[in-house]
């Protein structure tokens, strides 16, 4: 059982650590590497994955309902908590529904549970993403046209594999080998820009990010745990959603905080002490997940 998740964490946190070391000594532009990566390899990711007529995306439905009610019912859920807290709304709600999916999320899926498990790893990560620049944006600004959406190139992958996936459409071998090449190099990028950005930990916040480090994860598993006796789902499913509802803040919680000037500092601890805090609650989660779930996916 440590082996298992040794050889799951020790990959995740190596290269992030790898994109922590050469960052204090280069800083190298990593809005322009995310930039990259998420306007051309992640799409390319989240293409092949789809269009890949191998996973039937009929099998994810279920999945991708119960990871959307994970990121709304957390803000739901804690809502009257940040009332009672007197903190702010806007600062703190969002880091704490719209997880990193994407940074931590897509590796420890895959490497957890195998190349199996990367189309439910790309499905939640679509739902996380799809979500936070709809609702997450409408909560900083309620004036955001949500047209925004049809401009992002994960969403247009994501609509352009659905439509190859549902039509029977069976994509060139050579392609979808080009796609999964270019695409592949989008998971390591997100845990090495992850490293980087962990130079940038705010600890004048600390007691919030704290608090948002518990808050996150324990309110995902709440709300994860009915959504997975009520949907029925099992093995790799079940086992990717556990993972996603204990990820901690996504890293772009920042970048928008930034962008609409909300307390960008304060979220940045929210997201960044949130992401350490995983050091402890990941290990936790692939115990009980490789004792109770995983079995149940062989």
């Amino acid at each position: 059982m440590l082996a298992q998740i040794l050889s799951t964490l020790l990959p995740v946190f190596l290269i992030a650590g790898c994109g922590t070391l050469y960052g204090r000594y280069r800083r190298p532009d990593i809005r322009g590497l995310n930039t990259l990566n998420m306007e051309l390899f992640v799409p390319m990711l989240v293409f092949a994955a789809l269009a890949d007529r191998q996973a039937p995306l009929t099998d994810y439905v279920r999945l991708a309902l119960a990871a959307a009610v994970v990121v709304l019912g957390s803000g739901v859920l804690l809502w009257p908590v940040v009332r009672w807290l007197k903190l702010e709304v806007r600062t703190f709600l969002p880091p704490m529904m719209f997880n990193n999916a994407g940074n931590m999320g897509l590796p420890l899926i895959v490497l957890a549970f195998g190349e199996a498990a990367l189309p439910a790893a790309v499905v939640v990560f679509i739902v996380e993403m799809l979500l936070h620049f709809s609702v997450g944006l409408w909560m900083l600004d309620p004036r955001t046209p949500l047209w925004r959406l049809l401009r992002m190139p994960i969403v247009l992958a994501s609509l352009a594999g659905l439509g190859a996936n549902l039509s029977g459409a069976t994509l060139p071998v050579w392609l979808l080998e080009t796609l999964n090449m270019l695409g592949g190099v989008s998971i390591p990028l997100m845990l090495f820009a992850l490293g980087v950005r962990m130079l940038d930990i705010d600890f004048d916040h600390w007691r919030m990010g704290l608090l948002g480090a518990v808050l996150c994860p324990l309110s995902g598993l709440v709300i994860a745990a009915p959504m997975v006796a009520l949907l029925g789902l099992s093995g790799i499913t079940a086992a990717a959603l556990w993972v996603f509802a204990a990820l901690p803040p996504a890293v772009l919680n920042y970048l928008v905080a930034e962008q609409y000037r909300q307390q960008p500092h304060q979220v940045a601890s929210l997201v960044l002490i949130g992401n350490l805090g995983s050091l402890v609650v990941m290990p936790l989660l692939l115990w009980v997940v490789f004792e109770h779930v995983r079995p149940m996916a062989s």
